[in-house]
């Protein structure tokens, strides 16, 4: 049995600031058409969502990189429960490895995104 874990944890001003600094470029760098559809202008959305993408990478050992921010997407379903969907290189990466189920927990504070990401196969 294989298991896998990753945590990332972000401040939520970080992420506001690289929006007002960058703008578009930098979130249609990050975040797939889908997730921006769903989190809007919500910044602890976002920052949740990077940090999801984060803890995933990491859970895969890769990190960003290897693997890249798009190819991680994580939308909610009829609950907002994150669901992730892996694509080229992550996906081929999380098949190599042997993964076959994830699970995604995102939170926040005022402050703070916290996610953490677990795989198992």
């Amino acid at each position: 049995m294989i298991l896998r874990t990753g945590v990332d944890l972000i401040e939520i001003s970080r992420v506001s600031e690289v929006i007002a600094r960058h703008g578009k470029h930098y979130l249609e760098r990050i975040y797939t058409f889908a997730e921006l559809e769903q989190c809007g202008k919500n910044v602890e959305s976002l920052a949740g969502r990077f940090a999801a993408k984060e803890a995933v990478a990491k859970a895969l050992g890769t990190g960003i990189g290897e693997v890249a921010w798009k190819e991680i997407e994580i939308l909610g379903d009829e609950q907002n429960a994150p669901m992730l969907t892996l694509r080229g290189a992550a996906e081929q990466k999380s098949k190599e490895i042997g993964i076959s189920t994830w699970a995604v927990s995102i939170s926040h504070s005022m402050s703070h995104a916290v996610a953490f990401a677990v795989a198992i196969g």
